[in-house]
């Protein structure tokens, strides 16, 4: 394999990690944002979501145009039932981040019906997606 396959490997990795950590923080602020009564406060993690959001959804597509490249240097991964699992957690996840998106939009129109418990709950799916993920990728298992 040649040096420059690692290197994006390398990038995949960092991004997709990147990419991780702004999802499983942005449902903490939203669980906040659920709790919180005064205004200057609310308003001010309001203000950290959406940056936050705004960084991180490069980061998604930069992680998916990486792993499409990854793919197609590697294109037997295709034929294997792990790959196809992965891709369609993947999509989930995608789906996740843009549905974050859409409470974002909630809390900045404050239609927002759940609560903080929710949001707790909400914030644990992007960590079961990661270690099903990583597992199918490091061990292949079918």
């Amino acid at each position: 394999m040649q040096d420059w396959y690692l290197y994006i490997k390398a990038f995949h990795i960092i991004f997709f990690t990147s990419w991780f950590a702004g999802l499983f923080y942005l449902p903490r602020i939203f669980v906040n944002l659920a709790m919180v009564e005064d205004k200057n406060t609310y308003d001010h993690l309001l203000i950290m979501a959406r940056k936050l959001y705004r960084f991180i959804t490069p980061f998604l597509f930069i992680t998916v145009g990486l792993g499409v490249w990854l793919l197609y240097l590697n294109s037997a991964w295709m034929k294997m039932g792990w790959m196809h699992v992965k891709l369609a957690l993947v999509t989930i996840l995608i789906g996740y981040h843009f549905l974050c998106g859409n409470h974002l939009k909630k809390f900045q129109t404050k239609t927002f019906d759940k609560g903080h418990i929710f949001y707790r709950w909400f914030n644990e799916f992007p960590v079961i997606i990661l270690f099903i993920v990583v597992v199918l990728a490091v061990v292949k298992p079918f």
